[in-house]
């Protein structure tokens, strides 16, 4: 019996299988197809594929050598000026097995290298271009200078959209013989935000319990509300129930071990869907920004969400 993680056994080994991004995976796939390459940034949010497709490159351009062709350094654990300096350049003073050119060096979350450690990686990937490529990930391009912004070719990834994603929980259930109800796997979305991690990492946790997939399986294991539940409490507090629209809120949030942040999120994006007047769904979404703030500055969370929630009952009653 298999005892792989499934972020690891699902994950794409060559272009074709990668999901979504096809214009970024084209104009990838024919550097590699030249052979030549410049450096390549790619931004965008976690489990959408940035780190897949560097691999990806590495497999397709050396085929069965590329382990030795490929040095994998994540920036978030070794982010100082000594790794690019040390690591970085033994690597590339080397010339690459094989018929290729060169080697790829990947450096992951970069956005976490201090300002320093870029600086050092802007001079090293001027001196060893000839051997050796560069591919970098960030979740936020603008956390990397513009110098090595100029030295790439920039690709931006972003979500995964809704037929990607169910089309991923297709191949794993039936890699994996689980029955999904329609219903979970648009929870399954709802949930994961396109990020393909979280929806194998939610479907595994679930899988561990029952092999019949519901849409209260998908809530309980993703720490999410059920939308509707969100909107049942935005629309009692409307509605001038402000006391129960409270006490729905704790229930909701004891159920599911949310965070004030977690629910302050989900109601941002419910507000919008909910029958509360347009003119005060302007009003509240400020108010939903404000009691983020606030909570994320270290504020009592339920205080400010039974703040917001009597915020939302006074326009009610307006």
């Amino acid at each position: 019996m298999e005892h792989k993680i499934w972020t690891e056994k699902y994950r794409p080994k060559s272009f074709a299988e990668i999901r979504g991004h096809r214009e970024i995976i084209d104009k990838i796939a024919s550097f590699v197809k030249q052979k030549n390459m410049p450096h390549l940034l790619f931004a965008g949010p976690a489990g959408v594929g940035k780190s897949t497709t560097a691999l990806a490159i590495a497999r397709e351009l050396f085929g069965d050598e590329w382990r030795q062709n490929f040095l994998e350094l994540n920036a978030s654990d070794e982010r100082g000026i000594d790794v690019v300096r040390i690591k970085v350049k033994d690597f590339a003073r080397t010339r690459a097995i094989g018929n290729v050119p060169f080697k790829i060096i990947f450096l992951d979350e970069c956005d976490a290298l201090t300002k320093e450690a870029q600086q050092a990686l802007r001079r090293t990937m001027e001196n060893y271009t000839e051997v050796t490529r560069f591919v970098l990930s960030a979740n936020y391009a603008s956390k990397i200078i513009d110098p090595i912004q100029s030295r790439c070719a920039v690709f931006r990834f972003k979500p995964l959209g809704k037929e990607e994603v169910i089309e991923l929980v297709e191949t794993i259930a039936a890699g994996e013989h689980l029955s999904i109800d329609p219903a979970a796997k648009e929870a399954l979305f709802a949930a994961s935000d396109g990020d393909c991690r979280k929806v194998e990492n939610i479907l595994q946790s679930c899988a561990a319990i029952t092999n019949h997939i519901t849409e209260e399986t998908i809530y309980a294991f993703a720490s999410v509300a059920k939308p509707k539940e969100i909107r049942e409490i935005l629309e009692t507090a409307y509605h001038k129930d402000f006391v129960r629209a409270k006490e729905q809120l704790l229930k909701v949030m004891l159920n599911y071990g949310l965070s004030g942040t977690d629910v302050i999120k989900q109601i941002q994006s419910e507000l919008i869907h909910s029958t509360i007047a347009d003119t005060d769904k302007l009003f509240l979404i400020g108010e939903c920004g404000e009691a983020e703030f606030r909570i994320t500055e270290g504020s009592d969370e339920y205080l400010q969400l039974e703040a917001f929630l009597a915020k939302v009952a006074l326009r009610g009653k307006k």
